[in-house]
């Protein structure tokens, strides 16, 4: 009987550490969203690692896609210059994945400026458990408009 309640203690204890570390790495990425809202660019860059990178893939008129890349400092910046709740990505966290140091986050967003819907698609997040805490490594994202968002 003493083995089983130890086996169910340590399986139950396990599930708690796991969902507390889900739910951090989900903080971490909603953090960034909420500097993106109240025009943040410092609480924006504090949101990534220093080593981060932006990407957006991008489809050209003849169907071929490539990476656009943009430095974190760039985003930070001209998220800092838009009136603060203009710029409202909201997403639904489809996948989260955590090993160790690393986390993987998939989540269809849409993005609205002054309430109006701009485009839509998926980000997809890379994570690193820092010093500091969970920090954002890397984001790819589709970007979409118009009936393809509805």
């Amino acid at each position: 009987m003493l083995l089983v309640s130890c086996m169910t203690w340590g399986s139950v204890h396990a599930q708690q550490a796991a969902t507390a570390t889900a739910d951090s790495v989900r903080a971490a990425v909603n953090n960034l969203f909420v500097a993106m809202r109240n025009s943040d660019s410092a609480a924006l860059s504090d949101a990534f690692d220093d080593s981060a990178v932006l990407q957006t893939l991008v489809v050209d008129g003849n169907g071929g896609t490539t990476a656009r890349s943009y430095p974190v400092a760039e985003f930070a910046t001209a998220i800092g210059k838009l009136p603060k709740g203009s710029a409202d990505e909201q997403i639904r966290v489809d996948v989260l994945k955590v090993d160790g140091p690393l986390a993987i986050v998939w989540a269809p967003y849409h993005f609205y400026y002054n309430g109006t819907l701009i485009h839509c698609g998926v980000d997809s997040f890379q994570l690193i458990r820092a010093r500091k805490g969970w920090k954002i490594l890397y984001i790819v994202d589709t970007m979409k408009k118009g009936a393809a968002c509805d």
